[in-house]
This record gives structure tokens, C-alpha cells and sequence, in this order.
């Protein structure tokens, strides 16, 4: 009875096409570290080392998909992170790997975009943003790209550019009665290589975990300056944490600069032009000769060392003002990101997972449970779910130092997810919360956490 208040079951993830990943064996799910996870609104992504299954959960009889990415045998490289992208209409699955590259798929199994990055393993693909709001007076989207001692950053207007490109490319294809096929040289030049930044972050030994927490004002010598700066924050064996003043790179080539001002229709006509033009007789060179780009500057800023404790996993808010970390000795710290100090620890919680989402804890609002009332934002408190395995347990807590406001059971296979952000600078009618996903492995039932605390 307390797994039916607490939680509402949604649908199933049983199928064939998951056996390739272990399914059927009892902790397939938790217990191969090499298994990754990704979940959007309707849909789950899972991938081993050489396979990306791509399943609905919602319907019977949703889309299901095998992807088996091209991966280099002389350097055995392998898949290490996987996320989606979803901007409005266009949705697409990104994988990194263990050399450094990042692979776009579309959910028909094509390879849109390939770009190298940095020759190095892919730890973790973190996508977020901040909206315009009352709050935020501009809107902030990227992808963050984090490897052992690295961090790169990718604008979301950017990405969007190139694969609303590949969209509009897609469709003409569709009416164009002799198709033209891609080679796999052409991916990743014939839409432009992305511009990124790219930050060196090694001071205090390589990282296990990295986020970028968003803008942060410049140093005091530089208060005239109009380049952009940015909080980085890192976890890792040396250093439990440590925080960087990011630069912007204003060494950002030619082309990147342009690809990412010019409108994105004649952007398109640029690029098909060149296209027709490199196609002719010549012959482009390949992208193994391509040089990692130069590193921008990253400040230290300050850092926590207290052997032997060592930062495991890293949980960004949404507004990135907070921070959940977990170590190698069982503790939750929580961190301000802005005064880049500990505002509260917990303790016991071996190998456990933190995810944030938003509640209804408002119990005496008679106004919530009629059905012309529309919730709002201000009508949802923070608070943190804390997946203990160990103990079987899922806890939530209220932020920053408000008490458990909940604590229930769940099975030994399960797995905490979240849905990725979703693009886009408008704002909807309806405020969505923030929510958390519970995934039983063993049974394949995927379950929400409920928002209220009825």
C-alpha cells in the first residue's frame, strides 16, 4: 500500500530488444556500471559499451529502436554517456564516447552530427538551462560535456541551429526523388563543426563529476569587461570539491562565430552552397587531422580536500544555486554554488544516487484540488530525493533545511531518473514541475513520484 501512495505506476519497459543489455537477470539494471540510462517525457534510452536501445514506455506499441554506432576498433573506443536533446519538435539521442567524440542520433537511427571534442573519455553529458522569467532576465541553455579534468560548453542555440539545418534537409529529401547519400567522411563537416568552449580544470586532480552552474561576475580588476565567466564546479579523488572562474573563449574561430549570429535560413543556403562547391573534385581533409582546440582560461577559485574522502557523483538544481554531492565515505553535502559553502550534510548514505524535484507541500491550499485551479510555480517547494540501495529506500527532503517530508520502500534493482531539459526560450500557460522517475529493472514498471503529500 505505501509503494501505491507514494508513487503512480505509468508503464512498462519489458521488451525484447533489451535483452542485448542484460535484461532478465535480477539487477541487470544497477549493477553493470557500463549500463546507462537517459530518460525523456515518453521515451527511455539505454546503452552498453556498442548498442543504444531506444524504447517508449507510455504506449504498447511505441517506437523501439537499436542504434549501433560506428566506433573506431584500432583505438577501442566504446559508448560512456548518452542523453537526450529535445528542442520542440526535433528530438535526438547524444552519445559520447571513450575518445572524446560526440555522436547525434535521430530517433530513425541515423548519425546526424560527429564532432571530436577532446581526446579524452566522456564521463557525463549534463544539459540544462534557465528560462527567461521573473527571475532571469536573460535565458541561459547548453550542454556541458565533462571528462576527466576537462569541461567543455556547447550554446543551446547552437546545437538548435544545426539540427533544425538537418531537419529542413530531412524533409526536402523526402520529396526529392533521386536521393543523395551521405558518406561517413561528410558527417560532421556538411553541418559545420559546432563551436564549444573548452577549459582545462586538472588544478586539483582529475575530476570524477563536473557541472557549470551558470554566470558569475567578473573579478574585481575586470568590472568593465564585457566577456562572460562562468562557475565551474568539479568533485573528484583529490579534491572532494573545487570551484573555477571560467573565461569565455574569445578565441572561438571564424566560422563558429558566424554559424552562431547568422539566421539559420541563410545559414543553410551558405552551407549548401559550399557543399555543391567541396564536392565537385576536391577533397576535404579528414577529421583525425584535426587539432584539439586550445584550452580557455579557468581561475581556482577555491577547493575542499579531506582525505580519504572523495567526491563521487555531482546533482545540479534547476536554477543551479545548489548543489548535491555525493562521497566515498556515505555522505550527501549540500552546496551553495553561489557562496561555494556547505549548508548541510547528511550521513549513512552509502552509494546513494540525488536527484531534485518540486512538491506540493502546501497541504492547506482547499484552492489546489479544484479544478479550475491552475498551480503555479510558487505553489511547489525544492526539496531533494535521496535513493539509498542499501537500505531500500527513497527519501525527499525539503530544501535547503527543511525536514524529511517523505520516506518509503523500493526494490533492490531500481533506479532513480529524471527527464531531460526541454529547449525553448517560451514560457507555458501551465507551470511543469519538476519530477522525479522511479525504474524497477527486475519488473520493467517505470513509476512517478507523487507531488503531493496526501
Amino acid at each position: 500500500m505505501s509503494k501505491r501512495a507514494h508513487t503512480t505506476e505509468l508503464g512498462s519497459i519489458a521488451c525484447e530488444e533489451l535483452g542485448e543489455l542484460g535484461a532478465g537477470k535480477e539487477g541487470w539494471l544497477v549493477d553493470n556500471p557500463s549500463l546507462l540510462c537517459a530518460l525523456d517525457t515518453h521515451s527511455l534510452a539505454l546503452a552498453n559499451r556498442s548498442v543504444i536501445v531506444v524504447l517508449g514506455w507510455a504506449e504498447p506499441d511505441s517506437t523501439r529502436l537499436k542504434i549501433r554506432p560506428e566506433l573506431s576498433p584500432i583505438s577501442a573506443e566504446f559508448v560512456t554517456a548518452i542523453e537526450w536533446l529535445v528542442f520542440d519538435e526535433i528530438r535526438v539521442v547524444v552519445a559520447g564516447t571513450s575518445s572524446g567524440s560526440l555522436l547525434f542520433f535521430s530517433l530513425a537511427g541515423d548519425l546526424i552530427h560527429k564532432q571530436m571534442v577532446y581526446p579524452a573519455r566522456i564521463i557525463r553529458l549534463r544539459v540544462r538551462g534557465t528560462k527567461r522569467d521573473l527571475s532571469h532576465e536573460t535565458s541561459s541553455e547548453e550542454v556541458c560535456v565533462v571528462m576527466p579534468g576537462i569541461v567543455a560548453r556547447f550554446d543551446g542555440s547552437d546545437i538548435q541551429n544545426m539540427l533544425h539545418q538537418w531537419f529542413q534537409e530531412t524533409r526536402s529529401q523526402f520529396w526529392d526523388p533521386i536521393p543523395r547519400k551521405r558518406s561517413s567522411d561528410d558527417f560532421g563537416r556538411s553541418y559545420g563543426k559546432l563551436p564549444y568552449q573548452l577549459w582545462s580544470v586538472s588544478k586539483y586532480g582529475t575530476c570524477a563529476d563536473a557541472a557549470i552552474t551558470g554566470i558569475m561576475p567578473p573579478p574585481l580588476m575586470e568590472i568593465q569587461s564585457n566577456e562572460h565567466y562562468y562557475c565551474g564546479i568539479t568533485v573528484g579523488e583529490d579534491a572532494v570539491i573545487s570551484a573555477f572562474r571560467l573565461s569565455e573563449d574569445k578565441n572561438r574561430s571564424l566560422v563558429g562565430a558566424i554559424l552562431s549570429k547568422v539566421v539559420p535560413a541563410t545559414f543553410s543556403t551558405i552551407a549548401s552552397l559550399s557543399k555543391m562547391i567541396w564536392r565537385s573534385d576536391q577533397t576535404s581533409p579528414r577529421k583525425s587531422d584535426e587539432k584539439p582546440q586550445p584550452f580557455a582560461r579557468a581561475s581556482p577559485l577555491t577547493c575542499l580536500k579531506d582525505f580519504p574522502r572523495k567526491g563521487e557523483k555531482l546533482t545540479l538544481s534547476p536554477s543551479g544555486t545548489l548543489a548535491a554531492i555525493t562521497d566515498s565515505l556515505g555522505r550527501i553535502l549540500l552546496l551553495d554554488t553561489q557562496a561555494l559553502v556547505i549548508v548541510r550534510l547528511w550521513k549513512g548514505y552509502r552509494d546513494a544516487s540525488c536527484l531534485f524535484m518540486e512538491m506540493l507541500a502546501k497541504k492547506d491550499t482547499a484552492a489546489s484540488g479544484s479544478s479550475y485551479y491552475e498551480t503555479t510555480k510558487s505553489d511547489y517547494c525544492l526539496c531533494l530525493a535521496i535513493h539509498a540501495p542499501r537500505k531500500g529506500i527513497v527519501e525527499i527532503w525539503q530544501m535547503r533545511t527543511g525536514p524529511r517530508l517523505r520516506s518509503f520502500q523500493c526494490a533492490k534493482g531500481s533506479k532513480l531518473l529524471q527527464p531531460t531539459y526541454r529547449f525553448g526560450s517560451s514560457i507555458a500557460s501551465t507551470y511543469v514541475p519538476l519530477e522525479v522517475f522511479l525504474l524497477n529493472g527486475d519488473s520493467g514498471q517505470i513509476s512517478v513520484l507523487n507531488r503531493t503529500l496526501n
